[in-house]
């Protein structure tokens, strides 16, 4: 998806500035219903996104996951498959989503002392772009840190009080015209 709008918005929000000034919202039609934006007109361009996230976990946890001592197996293998698995189904999961053809998914895992740091970065070649595919790709991965590590991140009353996602934003956005 990543619907930038008709007018690719500068904020890349999915509004475009109409003539009077005010903003329109381009998934509604002009009798306010929820529509797929048409970007058939637009030229292709090659896209890039990049998004970044985090979870938070206990030390303990850290060291089992580096030492791959995780019970239900290598935890950021697992990770990155869910991640990339996310970017390629973006349009099932998010309503009015443009299903794109994806050209590349690099996924990056930072390990510190408290936390694992995911970063997702997807290309294409086409009429939108792809930071929700990247957004998916991040919280989908770190979702799945969560489900492999969950048995050590409980604690005696069945909760997640040091097991947090945070932080997860698009850090990189960049379209260019094909051929420049």
């Amino acid at each position: 998806m990543s619907d930038d709008g008709p007018g690719d918005g500068a904020a890349g929000d999915g509004a475009s500035a109409d003539p009077a000034g005010a903003d329109a919202l381009t998934h509604t039609d002009d009798a306010g219903d929820v529509q797929m934006v048409d970007v058939g007109a637009k030229p292709d361009s090659s896209r890039r996104a990049v998004a970044r996230g985090e979870i938070r976990l206990t030390p303990e946890t850290i060291h089992a996951v580096e030492a791959d001592a995780v019970e239900k197996g290598d935890v950021l293998a697992t990770a990155r498959i869910g991640a990339v698995q996310a970017v390629k189904h973006t349009w099932e999961t998010i309503p009015m989503c443009h299903q794109i053809p994806i050209t590349n998914v690099d996924t990056e895992f930072a390990v510190g002392d408290d936390r694992i740091e995911l970063t997702v970065a997807v290309e294409t070649t086409g009429k939108t772009g792809c930071e929700m595919e990247a957004l998916e790709g991040v919280t989908t991965g770190l979702n799945t840190v969560w489900d492999m590590v969950k048995a050590a991140e409980k604690d005696a009353d069945g909760g997640y009080p040091d097991t947090r996602i945070s932080d997860v934003e698009v850090v990189e956005k960049r379209k260019e015209q094909v051929g420049e």
